[in-house]
């Protein structure tokens, strides 16, 4: 109970007031947002990515690598596009010159389904890091769309806040804060709050998903992850990204136990192609950042760890790491930002065969059990997708291989749809 009445107050602040009679004009500078210390508004002929690029309502390269060449997205949906940010004390999102952090967009489209998607970005990435693979998607369908930057970006996210964790615990009270606005918002703009709210979300974003439903459940109807992070007791991926990062120079030179260490710590057979790019990209970034956020102590007073080290080069390394050998303390700031697996609203998860980011034996199935342990497989439905990498720019490496997962997401959002719809009383 405490957790919803954490959030209660956010009802209580500004709230947007449009006249019945307004001018379009009106509608559209009028539009506030609950809570944002500032917000500005436009009409669009375009809120999907094919507008947007040219009228600068996105950023190109915060979804850099998440779609596939040639992907054909959704298009011509007009409507209001709010940007802002809420109150918060972090800079690292420079996004419109801001350089202030807990941003967020809001599209509501003028053909209005009376539902809200509401999304966060996966890794380090900002607010519009889903626009072609969620916004328009859904924009298409008719819903609003609501999209928050977490509330601290970039690749030294682990400086915000004060204890270990509280830079990820923050990504889950940004996302419950813009979704009790943007319902508020919705309802100020079209006379009525949404029928039907969801969280969707990918990596990062996906495990953001997870987490609503399971502290926050009075605010969605149902949530969709996409190859999402999961961090559970044991560590997640401070268990697995060691292994991997130790064992991938010597596979790169032909060392066939390598390979065989990598598959043993969980990465799926068929994915090699992927690991040099994880590995120079992803894996050592990755395992630095979250072993940053969560054990600063580890290397001392070294910010970010040590890129790249090889294994065996004495203590800080994080290539080296063993997260059952760290303390206690570490063991506690881990289990704060785990998941349960006490989902309470219905979600679908869908997974990639082949992601060697989030491979499936170490976070999918992993969830899937939890949720089934914790009593609630019924509200969960769990989809492996065969060749989906964890994101569909990495089609690319290996056509033949892999494959796009976006159709997937597409086809699991309709049934979602389906499995919440609001039954008619006779």
């Amino acid at each position: 109970m405490l957790r919803h009445l954490a959030i209660a107050p956010l009802l209580l602040m500004t709230a947007l007031t449009v006249p019945a009679d307004s001018t379009r004009e009106d509608r559209c500078s009028g539009v506030r947002v609950p809570g944002a210390e500032y917000s500005v508004s436009s009409c669009l002929t375009d809120l999907t990515t094919t507008g947007t690029i040219g009228t600068g309502h996105t950023d190109k390269e915060d979804w850099k690598g998440l779609v596939a060449e040639n992907t054909l997205t959704p298009s011509g949906v007009p409507g209001v596009q709010i940007d802002g940010y809420f109150p918060d004390t972090s800079t690292t999102n420079t996004n419109h010159g801001w350089n202030h952090d807990s941003q967020f967009v809001i599209r509501l489209p003028k053909n209005w389904n009376g539902g809200l998607v509401v999304a966060g970005p996966p890794g380090t990435r900002e607010q519009y890091a889903n626009d072609p693979i969620i916004s328009d998607q859904v924009l298409a369908k008719g819903y609003a769309y609501a999209a928050t930057d977490k509330g601290n970006t970039g690749d030294q996210l682990y400086k915000d806040g004060h204890r270990p964790g509280d830079a990820i615990m923050e990504w889950h009270r940004r996302v419950a804060q813009l979704t009790v606005a943007a319902k508020k918002a919705a309802d100020r703009h079209y006379g009525h709050p949404p029928r039907v709210t969801y969280a969707a979300g990918l990596s990062a974003g996906g495990y953001l998903v997870r987490w609503q439903l399971e502290h926050y459940p009075d605010l969605y109807t149902g949530g969709i992850d996409w190859n999402a992070l999961t961090f559970t007791r044991e560590g997640s991926l401070l268990t697995t990204l060691p292994s991997a990062l130790r064992a991938f120079p010597r596979f790169a030179k032909g060392d066939p136990a390598a390979h065989d260490e990598i598959i043993a710590a969980g990465y799926p057979k068929g994915s090699e192609k992927q690991w040099g790019y994880h590995y120079h990209n992803q894996w050592d970034l990755l395992q630095r950042v979250v072993r940053e956020e969560v054990d600063p102590g580890y290397d001392g007073a070294r910010q970010g760890g040590t890129p790249f080290c090889p294994e065996g080069t004495g203590p800080g390394c994080d290539t080296d790491y063993d997260f059952a050998a760290r303390p206690e303390s570490v063991h506690r700031a881990v289990e704060r930002i785990s998941l349960t697996g006490r989902i309470q609203r219905p979600l679908i998860s869908i997974q990639g065969t082949l992601d060697a980011l989030t491979p499936p034996a170490t976070f999918g199935d992993v969830y899937d059990r939890m949720v089934t342990d914790a009593g609630r497989a019924s509200q969960h439905r769990y989809v492996h997708v065969p060749g989906g990498a964890h994101t569909d720019g990495l089609v690319a490496i290996d056509k033949e291989a892999y494959r796009p997962m976006l159709p997937s997401f597409v086809a699991a959002f309709a049934e979602l749809e389906a499995w919440t719809r609001p039954t008619s009383r006779s």
